[in-house]
């Protein structure tokens, strides 16, 4: 049980970010989602915008530690550094 709730807290880690970056795109930028990660790409930006995607996560991982689901909210740490990490080698 312990590590299906890491890999859950890890999935809601990933959707999270990525929900936040194209909701970022879309809203502030007003581009499509895949031009918007291809120019962020190309300009040298796209450690920004993870960044500010990143923000659902923390939102995600006050409400799993509020629900004492501690394994999740630490699946969720797992996805901010996993995610960190490929950006650095982008």
């Amino acid at each position: 049980m312990n590590k299906i709730d890491l890999l859950i807290g890890f999935i809601i880690g990933i959707i999270a970010s990525f929900l936040g970056m194209f909701l970022y795109i879309t809203i502030v930028m007003h581009s499509d989602f895949l031009v918007g990660i291809q120019t962020m790409k190309n300009e040298g930006h796209l450690g920004k915008i993870v960044t500010l995607g990143s923000i659902l996560d923390l939102i995600a991982f006050a409400v799993l530690l509020k629900m004492n689901k501690e394994l999740m909210a630490r699946g969720v740490v797992l996805a901010v550094i996993m995610l960190t990490i490929v950006t650095l080698f982008l």
